[in-house]
């Protein structure tokens, strides 16, 4: 072997070895990023303490023995466990959940950290009806409600500030979303047309005929009408976000 083709070899060798460093490098700074990703991962009718052992951000102390509410201390995603249901949530800045003692009973979120163009809007909550869709949900009470949608009809819709609209999506019967897109006035840009979009989740608690949910058990504890956002005539101010 002559010494300029051990030299090719060595520089290939070398080449290599660099090649294979660099991708390990790139592959763990991916697995970090991912790890540290604020998330509140939780499952209906799970623990306190199952919700701190899969999140990565910190959360309210525990209430033991009573019906309280507690947020995550930043802006985080929710991932809703469910081994067919689960689904992903933008970060959210407004995030509750309501717990009884220890055991997740509910969940009340605004997917954004702030309210968000039409077009914007739109993305974030067509992304979430997908998820749904995909993972077996359904829309409940379609023919009053249905599925939101990029149309002209739509947009036209959630441009009117005294309509906007809203969706209920079930799985089986084990959980309901609600999601409700209204237009809001942002008062840090008072001349772009903002909007916000609000969950409610829980167990199945809106009851529609057609569907046949009077044959389904209903949880009684929440009432017909959403709790979140309440709305006024005209275009409300955008409310304070929790820092």
């Amino acid at each position: 072997m002559s010494s300029r083709q051990g030299i090719g070899r060595w520089r290939l060798g070398a080449g290599l070895l660099l090649l294979a460093g660099l991708i390990w490098v790139a592959t763990n700074q991916l697995v970090e990023s991912l790890s540290q990703e604020p998330v509140i991962a939780l499952e209906m009718g799970g623990t306190y303490e199952t919700l701190l052992k899969h999140s990565s951000v910190r959360f309210s102390p525990r209430v033991p023995g009573h019906v309280w509410m507690g947020i995550p201390y930043t802006d985080a995603r929710l991932r809703f466990i469910d081994p067919q249901y689960e689904f992903l949530t933008p970060r959210a800045r407004f995030f509750t959940v309501v717990f009884d003692d220890n055991v997740v009973g509910s969940i009340r979120m605004s997917p954004q950290i702030e309210p968000l163009l039409l077009d914007d809007a739109l993305k974030v909550a067509l992304d979430l009806q997908d998820q749904w869709r995909q993972g077996g949900w359904r829309v409940a009470g379609r023919t009053s409600y249905p599925p939101f949608a990029d149309t002209p009809e739509w947009r036209a819709q959630f441009r009117d500030v005294n309509k906007g609209g809203a969706v209920y999506w079930k799985a089986g019967d084990k959980y309901q979303v609600t999601m409700f897109m209204d237009r809001f006035k942002y008062d840090k840009r008072p001349n772009e047309e903002r909007y916000l979009i609000t969950l409610s989740i829980g167990k199945p608690w809106t009851p529609f005929a057609e569907d046949g949910d009077e044959e389904v058990e209903l949880d009684q504890s929440k009432p017909n009408t959403p709790l979140f956002p309440t709305k006024t005539k005209g275009a409300p101010s955008c409310q304070p976000l929790p820092s």
